[in-house]
């Protein structure tokens, strides 16, 4: 069946989406009432300042003046930019009556005469959001980010996806053929006029025969069905996945120094420049540079964890520093004796080199005992969903 967001069901090459919704529009729409239909509609064109465009709609230089003077609100008009939309109203004697601008597209400013002194009022209009719930699943044939596109899901959602398994898996290294996802995810309309996406609310991903799953609570935060949070204490990666040259061996041969040497970490290649991150939450011991290691960067976890970051083209933060995980630490590049840009990365548990893809990490906490209950109910019914979009998945196969 030919990929398409507008159909109900989709079956790809590598994935498979099918939203709720039978129309969904390529952009978010600005929706106004019917109301709105009887308002003169201008689109701000390049040179356009308020004035010149209230001047074109017939209204008056005082009737610009009240309007810049309604406040805080009114400031949103000095950020007009050409192909924005306005909305403007006289009344029956020609008169400045109104004036509407989305903002976005659940927020419109309005500005209304207050007196008949051309007192003007500001204030936002805000239009409740409808949330939908809609699925997608893929199977990865030859990456994964091709499945995710191939299921019709973003960038935002591929990244965001991997992003719920990456306490979990090195999405850099451990994704093989055969692997596959099945997530569900919030769509948000207004006045039945798709608008854009929401959080991805429940998903589960089967890496080399395990699955991992993910609910969202209300607070925000994932769990596992078991109500444990996803969040660990270390990331399976300190790199967004790439391309990798060289999984965790005990030896290999070294391309500078021509001899087989003890390989005590993990090379992951990308282009020069790409942001490495902190794995953890930790201290910078040392962040320097030698002829061999180039600018490197090493951080305390505690007493028991620290890790590596090797060869970067620039560091980006200094001994003695607190950093948080995800937080930038320096951008990869071939310092040192390095052939070509990678991070040469290591994990050491009380000064023992481990293997950082498959090292065992702290138990994740467990949901507060106050608010696992409701936890529960949630889960029962994010699994639930999961599970129909399997079968309908199977049936449709």
């Amino acid at each position: 069946v030919e990929a398409s967001r507008h159909q109900e069901s989709l079956v790809l090459d590598t994935g498979v989406r099918y939203p709720v919704a039978l129309s969904v529009p390529e952009s978010p729409a600005i929706v106004f009432s019917e109301e709105d239909t009887h308002w003169q509609v201008v689109r701000v064109r390049s040179g356009d300042t308020l004035a010149k465009i209230f001047k074109r709609a017939g209204f008056s230089a005082r009737d610009t003046y009240n309007v810049t003077q309604a406040g805080e609100l009114a400031k949103m008009l000095v950020m007009l930019v050409p192909g924005d939309i306005l909305h403007l109203k006289a009344d029956a004697a020609g008169a400045f009556a109104g004036l509407k601008y989305a903002v976005s597209s659940r927020e419109t400013l309005l500005i209304q005469p207050q007196d008949v002194q051309g007192t003007m009022v500001a204030d936002i209009e805000t239009k409740e959001v409808e949330t939908r719930y809609s699925f997608a699943q893929g199977d990865i044939k030859s990456s994964f980010w091709k499945a995710g596109v191939n299921a019709g899901l973003t960038n935002n959602q591929i990244m965001n996806l991997a992003g719920l398994f990456g306490w979990d898996i090195d999405f850099a290294m451990e994704i093989r053929q055969g692997d596959s996802f099945n997530m569900v995810f919030e769509e948000h309309y207004i006045d039945g006029e798709f608008v854009g996406y929401g959080d991805i609310v429940a998903a589960e991903f089967t890496n080399q025969g395990e699955t991992f799953t993910a609910i969202q609570h209300s607070d925000g935060n994932y769990y596992t069905p078991e109500g444990r949070s996803m969040r660990k204490s270390f990331l399976r990666a300190p790199i967004n996945f790439k391309y990798v040259s060289s999984n965790f061996t005990k030896k290999r041969f070294h391309p500078v120094q021509k001899r087989w040497k003890s390989h005590n970490g993990t090379d992951y290649v990308a282009a020069t420049g790409t942001p490495v991150m902190a794995a953890g939450d930790g201290r910078v011991i040392k962040s320097t540079y030698n002829r061999f290691n180039g600018n490197y960067v090493f951080i305390q976890h505690g007493e028991k964890y620290v890790t590596k970051y090797l060869h970067f083209k620039k560091r980006a933060v200094k001994a003695g520093e607190v950093v948080k995980q995800g937080q930038v630490v320096g951008y990869l590049g071939s310092t040192g004796m390095a052939t070509g840009a990678h991070l040469h990365y290591e994990f050491l548990v009380n000064g023992t080199h481990r293997n950082p893809r498959t090292v065992e990490l702290p138990k994740a906490a467990p949901i507060a005992k106050t608010q696992r209950t409701a936890f529960m109910e949630i889960a029962e019914n994010r699994l639930t969903q999961l599970e129909n979009n399997r079968r309908i998945m199977l049936a449709m196969q």
